[in-house]
């Protein structure tokens, strides 16, 4: 795509300055409170609900709802603990401005402005969005610069260009890998991955495998007989809706890593800027093991590990997709859209 001019880029956007990169505020506070030890994002499509305990109504009838959020709204946190009536697979609540809030569906998100770099790699180069949520565009000929998806917090992006955006700054061009299609976000809510994050880890050890338990949600890794990573996963649900007949339980057996991406967008493959469409661009640290799909990777949309909760993935938190993607073989070079070899053992159970 060739370089658009800020005359250009505007006259074909028709958008106004304000709001185009999505920094949206916490309802009622001009201010971080003295008292917040963090913020999260709602990702549930539906929003969640606040409560006056930490417990959900359907467990206690006393319980009652005292206020909600809805999908992409931020919230400060004063405390997460673990409450004493569970639910059993997940105990932790966080307790908010007007009560108390379930964690399944609250991202821990922050907020980190970053220097542009000068010079983007033409293959491309790994980047992570390091705000809670910004939102793309891309250039259409028909009808110039339109909405596309929100890219969130810890999601993975392959940054092929830079250009000069409709507010004076400097614009990140993004290549999806799905559909080959590029877009742009503000390069400030942006940070390049350096090459020192991706290194294998023990890459001279030849007896590694990953265990898997859908009964506990577990995952374990091990290197000669000893666990080396021991976390909470979600599996896959049995039985939801899925494309392609393909069931959305993760399956159980014996199985090799066979391909890894350090990004991956996942979904229906839509071109929409729908907040509520099936579309996950950006999804980081993939590294698959099955035919049909099926692969460990960092989730961005929830916070309920310990739960099934996927469509037969294996989600997990971030950091820890991200160890997993370097430690598994075949080891993931740099720059590399996809890696294909015969990989670590998985077993699931």
């Amino acid at each position: 795509m060739h370089s658009v001019s800020r005359r250009d880029f505007l006259k074909l956007s028709g958008l106004t300055m304000g709001g185009l990169a999505l920094t949206p505020g916490i309802f009622g506070h001009s201010k971080k409170p003295s008292d917040a030890v963090g913020v999260v994002r709602v990702g549930n499509t539906i929003g969640i609900d606040i409560y006056d305990q930490p417990e959900y109504p359907r467990y206690n009838p006393d319980v009652k709802v005292v206020s909600s959020r809805k999908r992409d709204q931020l919230l400060y946190i004063y405390e997460k603990f673990e409450a004493e009536n569970g639910p059993e697979f997940n105990p932790m609540w966080y307790r908010v401005d007007e009560g108390f809030a379930h964690t399944a569906y609250l991202q821990p998100v922050e907020t980190q402005l970053n220097d542009v770099v000068s010079v983007v790699h033409p293959d491309g180069e790994l980047f992570e969005v390091t705000v809670p949520l910004t939102q793309s565009y891309r250039l259409t000929k028909a009808f110039g610069w339109e909405k596309l998806y929100r890219l969130y917090y810890r999601s993975t992006h392959w940054v092929t260009g830079i250009e000069e955006g409709p507010d004076g700054a400097l614009w990140y061009r993004i290549q999806d890998e799905l559909l080959y299609v590029d877009y742009y976000v503000l390069a400030k809510h942006l940070r390049k991955i350096q090459t020192s994050e991706m290194t294998p880890i023990s890459p001279n050890i030849e007896k590694k495998r990953v265990e898997v338990s859908i009964s506990e949600q577990r995952l374990w890794a091990y290197e000669e007989g000893e666990v080396v990573l021991d976390t909470k996963v979600s599996t896959g649900i049995p039985g939801m809706e899925a494309s392609g007949d393909i069931p959305t339980a993760t399956p159980r057996g014996e199985f090799y890593v066979f391909s890894k991406m350090p990004v991956r967008h996942m979904g229906d493959g839509q071109l929409t800027s729908e907040v509520l469409a099936y579309e996950l661009p950006g999804v980081p640290w993939v590294s698959y093991f099955h035919e049909w799909g099926v692969a460990f990777h960092g989730t961005y949309w929830h916070d309920n590990y310990g739960n099934e909760m996927s469509h037969g993935c294996v989600n997990m938190r971030p950091d820890d997709a991200k160890w997993l993607f370097r430690w598994l073989t075949p080891p993931s070079p740099p720059r590399e859209v996809q890696t294909r070899g015969y990989g670590t053992r998985v077993s699931v159970f």
